[in-house]
């Protein structure tokens, strides 16, 4: 059968870039430099994010050098530090931590000039979107324990808060591709959706599947200090394929075998795979039958919605293993009282033909 439920969470469009403004400011005289120098704001900077990634960069039209240049002033406060990278380049680079999602005003040079140090006659102001990407998101997830991958940093160490070029290993070998095909790194998909679902649960913060602002600072934060995923790694598959069957995976090793039903041919549930999004130990199903008249079943067991109104739940019938529902995935009461501990929010639930 199929109850109503809450409408199904919107995605969101995850950025992957740091966008800075490319400006050519004026030509100005320095002092002792003979000659006028033009400046140019490049944004010609890494697409990740590192505690020494480049702020911003600056080209002049003579010999310049960046150990005589005046701090860069960035709002919110952020130290950085000028790098040599040609006699008329330097950059800077950020030596503190950038935080994600955070706009930065950059006090970039219009006019300058030089004696024994150079200073900034006139400034303009650049805004930079620290935003995010993908990777560094599901690097946090797999060292809070939220994926079924774990992540090695590039260098031993590191901190984790930061993004690292590390690798990813998966971590449950028993889990079956129907899973394991659907992970590609940087590439958002249903795995990241599920477990960023979870820990947005476990921080009594909406459960979204997005990372705003205030998930990431605690996703952060989590790594950072070292917390983990308290719960297992469980996953749930169905299978249309008569007999028709679910397969539950506990920390990744498949434990539990039951016959279910799904829905008739005329009210399908949806192949692909989607994450738990809510539950209820009990409830009241009601909805349309395909002749138009109504149904109310009160008493519902062990429910966990995973697409739409589809869901998995108990529901008596004379047999199990074929087509019989509206939609949602019926089993024995004593199976998905079995089941439903180890479907929270953000399982993530296959149906396949």
């Amino acid at each position: 059968m199929r109850g109503y439920s809450k409408t199904m969470r919107e995605r969101w469009k995850r950025l992957a870039i740091l966008c800075v403004s490319v400006v050519t400011l004026s030509i100005v005289p320095m002092v002792n430099a003979g000659a006028t120098s033009a400046i140019r704001v490049s944004s010609d900077v890494p697409s990740t994010l590192t505690s020494t990634m480049p702020i911003v960069r600056l080209h002049f039209s003579a010999v310049v050098n960046a150990s005589r240049l005046p701090r860069l002033v960035v709002r919110p406060a952020l130290r950085t530090t000028w790098q040599q990278i040609g006699p008329r380049d330097v950059q800077a680079v950020a030596t503190s931590k950038l935080k994600p999602q955070v706009k930065y005003v950059i006090e970039t040079p219009a006019t300058m000039s030089c004696s024994s140090t150079c200073r900034f006659d006139t400034v303009r102001s650049l805004t930079t979107n620290i935003a995010t990407n993908v990777t560094w998101e599901e690097q946090l997830l797999a060292e809070t324990g939220y994926l079924p991958l774990s992540f090695t940093p590039s260098v031993a160490g590191a901190d984790p808060g930061v993004q690292d070029p590390g690798t990813f290993t998966w971590s449950f070998p028993q889990l079956p591709t129907s899973l394991s095909a659907q992970w590609r790194v940087g590439v958002d998909n249903e795995l990241v959706t599920g477990a960023l679902m979870a820990f947005q649960n476990d921080h009594s913060l909406p459960t979204t599947g997005v990372a705003d602002p205030t998930t990431w600072n605690d996703l952060v934060n989590a790594a950072e200090s070292g917390q983990t995923d308290s719960h297992s790694y469980n996953y749930v598959t169905v299978s249309e394929t008569t007999p028709e069957t679910l397969t539950l995976y506990v920390a990744g090793v498949p434990t539990f075998h039951t016959l279910v039903n799904t829905g008739i041919s005329v009210s399908p549930t949806a192949l692909g795979t989607y994450p738990v999004y809510l539950r209820y130990a009990s409830q009241t199903m009601s909805g349309t039958n395909p002749d138009g008249s109504h149904y109310s079943d009160p008493g519902i067991p062990w429910i966990s919605y995973f697409n739409g109104g589809d869901a998995l739940h108990g529901f008596i019938r004379y047999s199990y293993g074929w087509q019989q529902s509206l939609g949602c995935v019926e089993m024995p009461f004593a199976s998905a009282k079995t089941v439903w501990p180890y479907t929270p929010i953000g399982t993530l639930v296959t149906v396949l033909s």
